[in-house]
């Protein structure tokens, strides 16, 4: 025998009001379609529940005995229904995200800061891997997004999130003045600190040098701060700079941006507080970036 919540509830309800017109309005459906759910739950059960007059509506005796039973349980499933919505809603507010180290160690942990004293009801759970590892462990659902320079993946959302460039980095002379814009034509025959070609904005740096005819010396261990030579990072790793003797400076000739996206599962809801804190963030990067002059 199937019987549904919904005959289960209308069933309660005409009981509660003796009369169908009140009880269908307050299961938000006709009177006709109250009868219809009466009628197939009495087919069930196989006895009749109401006795019916013109005026009023009353329990038979069958119909007592069953409301006692549906009463307890349909308290305890709502009960259940709503501490399980209480748990999934508290367990909700935990946002999972990944991102490279780079901006993990610098970007993030002010930003989800502020963001904290506005919502302090989202908690943030940061991890930082590269970027095969990021878009393993948001395929896998252990990150609910994921901040970094992706191409398009199957079964993967991807939009773009922030817009960034290249820029110069160079080591802090006492006697030298910061330049406001460097080339890239004046890179060449530079000792040019570098990342693993396996690295998205390497790659772009890469084709930029290239196109510019530049020649320089790779020196993958030297530091920049250490005046061992300079380095073409992305505008996203200036606030690493801050606490260095490092100063530095946009690429011009050409300017050379590219786009920062976001990745979370195909299909997966984000948890309630993520595009809130999405929008906080797009709104922190801006602002420190306009202050830099990097937009």
């Amino acid at each position: 025998m199937e019987v549904s919540t919904r005959q289960l509830r209308a069933f309660r309800l005409v009981a509660q009001h003796h009369n169908f017109a009140r009880a269908a309005e307050a299961l938000f459906i006709t009177p006709s379609g109250l009868s219809v759910l009466i009628k197939e739950l009495e087919g069930r059960v196989g006895f009749r529940l109401f006795d019916r007059t013109t005026r009023h509506v009353e329990l038979t005796p069958h119909g007592k005995e069953l409301l006692t039973v549906i009463q307890r349980n349909l308290e305890e499933l709502d009960a259940a229904i709503a501490s399980i919505g209480r748990s999934a809603k508290s367990r909700d507010l935990l946002l999972t995200l990944g991102t490279t180290p780079l901006v993990a160690a610098n970007i993030l942990p002010p930003a989800m800061h502020e963001f904290r004293k506005l919502r302090p009801d989202v908690r943030i759970q940061l991890y930082d891997a590269d970027l095969p590892t990021l878009i393993t462990m948001v395929e896998a659902g252990k990150l609910d997004l994921s901040l970094g320079i992706f191409k398009a993946i199957p079964d993967i959302r991807r939009e773009p999130f922030f817009r960034f460039s290249l820029m110069i980095a160079r080591g802090a002379k006492n006697d030298t003045q910061p330049r406001r814009t460097t080339t890239w034509s004046a890179l060449d025959g530079e000792t040019l600190i570098s990342l693993s070609a396996g690295h998205p904005h390497q790659q772009l740096i890469d084709k930029h040098l290239a196109r510019a005819g530049v020649k320089v010396k790779i020196n993958s261990v030297a530091l920049v701060e250490a005046e061992e030579g300079i380095a073409v990072i992305p505008s996203f790793g200036m606030p690493a700079c801050r606490n260095r003797k490092v100063v530095v400076s946009p690429l011009i000739n050409p300017v050379v941006r590219f786009d920062f996206h976001m990745i979370s599962p195909r299909g997966k809801e984000l948890p309630p507080g993520a595009d809130e804190f999405t929008s906080y963030l797009k709104n922190y990067i801006a602002n420190w970036a306009g202050r830099a002059g990097v937009l």
